[in-house]
């Protein structure tokens, strides 16, 4: 790769919900955990570095959720970066059980959001969630029923904002009818874009759209990724990065990794510019099959 600058900064910035702006680079915190999401890291101490070495690079936006381990990324936030740097932004998740290891089960009943978010704010050490998205609708609660608890918390004070994931156009617009949305998170690549008629209508509205998943392309690396790459003297991950960031203004990507050398290569591609061309090319790879997550 060529010499350049590393930082989150020269993503730019995007705004979640007219109150606060993050730059346009974050980390997900989800491969900090053991092998199938589940229980510690293999070197927890490297974890630990790579939160650490995430903020010196200016990421400021850093998303995570309880299931992660489950509970195990947000203890890890809070042991690496507990007091918060003032322009950090952690976003955090609930709506699953984590029965084990690759396991997941919907709960987004009123009772059990209230007993994640209680449990986020102690985890994270903090007396209000910056962020507080709903991992996934459940499909035998009403989404108004999870999301006017989310309405209710944020009035009582525990969560500043609220974000969606995993979520269809109708269902982003039932929720902006009971509280301001301010995120979208949805599996989303160059190779992957199921969503892209979500991620226009987050565009429109003002919403940040947060892509998951956003390596995914990285499994296609087929001739036209590779290319690219090599002109740029740079990865496929990077290539996929940046393309995200052409994508849309209100893209926030948040390519998570347990190694800091993958995290500075991540954040590398805040710097890199797609030609017009070289996008279009990209974004006429074949689309990948859909990927659970």
């Amino acid at each position: 790769m060529s010499a350049r600058e590393v930082s989150a900064r020269l993503a730019g910035r995007v705004s979640l919900g007219g109150e606060v702006s993050v730059h346009r680079l974050g980390f997900g915190a989800m491969r900090l955990t053991g092998d199938g999401i589940w229980g510690p890291p293999k070197n927890r101490t490297e974890a630990v570095k790579v939160l650490r070495r995430a903020v010196e690079l200016g990421v400021n936006f850093i998303d995570t959720a309880d299931s992660y381990g489950p509970n195990v990324s947000e203890e890890l936030i809070a042991e690496a970066l507990h007091p918060y740097p003032n322009d950090l932004v952690v976003a955090t998740k609930g709506g699953w059980n984590r029965p084990g290891p690759n396991q997941w089960t919907h709960d987004a009943t009123p009772a059990h959001l209230r007993k994640a978010v209680e449990g986020s704010l102690k985890r994270l050490r903090v007396e209000r969630i910056d962020v507080y998205q709903l991992h996934h609708p459940d499909p035998v609660v009403s989404l108004e029923d999870s999301v006017g608890t989310l309405a209710q918390l944020k009035s009582e004070g525990k969560i500043r904002l609220v974000g969606l994931s995993n979520v269809t156009q109708e269902h982003i617009e039932r929720a902006r009818r009971i509280v301001p949305i301010v995120s979208v998170q949805n599996r989303y690549s160059f190779a992957d874009r199921e969503w892209d008629y979500v991620a226009d209508y987050c565009l429109q509205n003002g919403i940040a759209f947060i892509p998951w998943f956003p390596l995914g392309a990285g499994r296609v690396a087929g001739q036209t990724l590779d290319q690219i790459a090599r002109a740029h003297q740079a990865t496929p991950h990077q290539v996929a990065i940046a393309w995200l960031l052409k994508r849309s203004p209100i893209m926030l990507p948040i390519p998570g990794t347990s190694s800091v050398k993958h995290l500075e290569e991540n954040v590398a591609a805040a710097s890199m510019q797609l030609s017009d061309e070289e996008y279009q090319r990209l974004s006429q790879v074949p689309q990948l099959a859909a990927t659970r997550g």
